[in-house]
């Protein structure tokens, strides 16, 4: 029996194995399939994210050797094979000045480069659209030629520039050079002909020999000829105006207009210096205005023509204003022919008043009241950025043989003599620093005047009802309280615009200091400071004083402690493109924001009641400003509640964007941190982590970084947020939650145990690969379903 039954094991066990051997394959086939996505998964966490772009952090805060109103020149750009010029004695310099001033640079030899850029006339020709080859004549009366599609913009300080042309399509002066020489509208030369030509004149072959280390005509090339017209254009600086000698100290050099109008051109209500800043007066950005097209037809789209970026249509480069008043017409079509008609044109609201529809204008452009004599100081102003003291003389000839440009007359210099007569500097004897004392009654700006560096100006109860500039270091201003109120029902000093004034204070001081202040009425900021290092405002109520309460730009150590702010309509207490900055123990309600750091680095924002604004904390980046950056912010110890105001900022404005409902926000800025904070009520979310894309067109070409990177949001406190969202989130469906993201930015993370979210987040437990993974995983799935 035992012997049949192995017998029959024997029998049975082929028919076992062929029944076992499907089941291992199909096993095989499982783990594989398993496998195929772990091992897919890993990859794409292991596969590196190219990190994002990341800014000059030097463009944030207080640059070196500067502050206040003096400001260092930005450094020329350069090609190493050409460097900077140490004289106008410089050979290149030299040479550079003939061939600038010779029409053998053009095809049929009768345009030169001074031809579009005559020295009498700013560097510019004084026509609408400029004329190339086959006109006659020179500046407005220039007729018969070929119309070029733009004017000629200055070359004063065209060194500084960060690009070149309206566009910005050349990166330097020597590429700019190129440009007109060859193009067949404007001057219409061949290359090889040019070098052929100067071959051909004895004294350029020994000028180019001499100054680039040639030999035989060796060094007469045309990247020679163009390295030597920038050398020359690199002399060609306006830095010695009555303006410039007013910020060295000398406060006399200009007029009691031009100190007006300066005060206007860098006040809230204008904002003209937020694009035209010092010391270039110029900006690196691109920026879109409005300006009529020149012919509806054939429309100017500027710099898109170069990015292809939408955000770029109608953008141009902003000019600088230094020696603005001898380059009319103005614009890069010449669309005004006046200052007066460019004034009318920003007050009107830019593009927006005359009809210009065709793009979104940059944020800084709104309509304002000026009254004629306003206009009137502003033009004073701009009349004391006028400097001629580096202006070449005009070659009597040519090597060439050829006719040079002859002189123009400029009506608008005799204009400059009747308007610059400021008063040389008079010696003011030192002192020990002293307290000044202001009553009610009289002026604190009048005690400023007579301040110096060191002192106290002490305020006494009283309503003030006057603008105030503080452009030396080492001020304070101090209010005094009282308990028995002073005339005016008041106990402490009160600043009031009355609702017509701009800025209730404005200093570019360093170690600039004000407390005790209620500031009210005014029509666009209640404290600025400017460029500046350690600014301190404590202990101010403000109160409706037009878009920002207080407003540091620029500055390098800034504290903001014991504030309140109220009515606003931008931010409340805002601190943009500065750095080493504490916000603290302040109130903010019923704003459109309540405290925004913009642009900035290493910012503490604690200890603060945010409450009922449309938004409450936001710490963000945004293009086109001088600061390329933002990072390191800690935003904790914070109660950021109920901010569900309605959003009654100017629509044309960034922060138009914000929805009510909005807690904490953090827009494309890194490395920051959000902790410890009770976050409650807020209709829309409590913490959102946005790129830049949200809130610009798609295929907007940033100048900064767009992602946010490497924020941790970690252990807030959440209760009833995200109950009814509104703005983008609500237009894209997203449900309001305590916590929302937009999934840009892998190295973001949470560690929030007990927050609703209605977007997916990344656990800040999770090891970095895992979420790099999860993350791609994310986007495959916001791409393709």
């Amino acid at each position: 029996m035992a012997a049949a039954s192995a017998k029959q094991i024997e029998l049975d066990q082929p028919h076992s194995d062929s029944r076992a051997r499907p089941r291992r394959r199909w096993l095989r086939v499982l783990i594989v399939l398993l496998a195929l996505p772990i091992a897919a998964f890993v990859a794409l966490g292991l596969w590196p994210v190219k990190a994002d772009f990341v800014g000059d952090a030097g463009t944030v805060g207080v640059g070196k050797g500067g502050g206040g109103l003096v400001r260092q020149f930005p450094k020329m750009v350069l090609r190493a094979d050409n460097p900077l010029p140490t004289s106008k004695d410089d050979e290149r310099v030299q040479l550079g000045r003939l061939l600038f001033f010779d029409p053998i640079l053009s095809g049929a030899n009768d345009v030169s480069c001074a031809t579009c850029h005559h020295p009498d006339l700013g560097f510019t020709d004084g026509r609408l659209l400029s004329m190339g080859k086959g006109g006659h004549g020179i500046g407005p009366d220039r007729a018969g030629g070929s119309v070029v599609r733009r004017g000629a913009p200055t070359l004063w300080n065209a060194a500084y520039n960060h690009k070149q042309f309206w566009d910005g399509r050349a990166e330097d002066l020597e590429e700019q050079a190129k440009g007109p020489i060859t193009n067949e509208v404007e001057m219409n030369e061949n290359p090889d002909t040019l070098v052929k030509e100067l071959k051909n004149v004895p004294e350029y072959v020994q000028r180019f020999d001499a100054a680039f280390g040639g030999r035989d005509d060796s060094a007469v090339t045309l990247d020679n000829t163009l390295k030597a017209i920038a050398s020359f254009e690199r002399t060609l600086t306006a830095n010695n105006s009555p303006f410039d000698r007013f910020v060295r100290g000398e406060l006399d050099a200009l007029t009691p207009a031009q100190r007006r109008g300066f005060n206007l051109f860098r006040s809230g209500r204008t904002r003209c210096f937020e694009c035209h800043g010092l010391p270039t007066f110029a900006n690196r950005d691109f920026k879109i205005i409005g300006v009529p097209d020149a012919d509806p037809q054939r429309p100017d789209f500027g710099r898109f023509e170069v990015t292809k970026g939408e955000g770029n249509k109608y953008a141009f480069k902003v000019p600088t204003l230094r020696n603005v008043v001898l380059n009319a017409p103005y614009m890069h079509n010449g669309r005004f022919k006046t200052l007066e008609e460019v004034l009318d044109f920003y007050a009107a609201g830019g593009g927006p008043g005359v009809g210009f529809k065709e793009a979104k204008v940059d944020d800084k452009i709104h309509a304002y009241s000026i009254t004629p004599e306003e206009k009137q100081d502003l033009i004073a102003f701009l009349y004391s950025l006028a400097d001629e003291s580096n202006l070449p003389e005009l070659p009597d000839k040519v090597p060439s043989g050829l006719p040079v440009v002859q002189r123009v007359t400029n009506p608008a210099r005799e204009l400059v003599a009747k308007y610059n007569t400021g008063s040389p500097k008079e010696e003011i004897a030192e002192r020990a620093p002293q307290t000044i004392t202001v009553k009610a009654g009289e002026s604190i700006q009048a005690a400023v005047n007579n301040a110096q560096p060191g002192d106290t100006i002490e305020v006494m109860p009283g309503i003030y009802k006057e603008e105030v500039k503080v452009d030396l270091d080492n001020i304070t201003l101090k209010g005094v309280s009282v308990e028995t109120p002073a005339p005016g029902g008041v106990s402490r000093p009160v600043l009031d615009g009355e609702s017509k004034l701009s800025d209730g204070v404005l200093a570019t001081g360093s170690n600039f200091r004000i407390e005790n202040f209620d500031l009210r009425n005014y029509v666009a900021n209640g404290v600025v400071a400017q460029h500046a290092r350690n600014v301190t405002f404590r202990d101010l109520n403000i109160d409706t004083t037009g878009l920002y309460g207080v407003y540091p730009v620029s500055c390098t150590g800034v504290t903001i402690e014991r504030c309140v702010a109220t009515g606003i309509a931008d931010a409340a207490l805002y601190v943009g493109q500065s750095r080493d900055i504490v916000v603290r123990d302040s109130e903010a309600h019923d704003n459109v924001t309540g405290i925004e750091i913009e642009n900035s680095v290493n910012a503490v924002v604690e200890n603060n009641y945010v409450h009922d604004n449309t938004g409450g904390i936001l710490v963000f980046i945004l293009p086109n400003n001088p600061s390329k950056v933002g990072h390191n912010c800690i935003v904790r110890n914070n109660r950021v509640i109920n901010n569900d105001h309605p959003n009654f900022a100017n629509p044309n404005s960034i922060v138009a964007n914000v929805p009510p409902g909005t807690g904490v926000m953090v827009m494309a800025a890194d490395n920051n941190e959000v902790t410890g904070n009770e976050i409650r009520g807020n209709d829309c979310y409590g913490v959102a982590v946005f790129s830049l894309e949200v809130s610009f067109p798609k295929g907007t070409a940033f100048d900064v970084g767009p992602t946010p990177e490497n924020n941790w949001i970690h252990d807030n406190t959440y209760s009833d947020n995200g109950r009814n969202p509104a703005g983008a989130l609500q237009r894209a469906g997203i449900k309001g939650a305590d916590l929302v993201w937009d999934l840009s930015g892998w190295s973001n993370r949470w560690h929030e145990s007990n927050a609703t979210h209605s977007t997916p987040i990344l656990s800040a437990s999770w090891p970095a690969f895992v979420r790099r993974g999860y993350w791609r995983v994310l986007m495959l799935a916001q791409e393709y379903l």
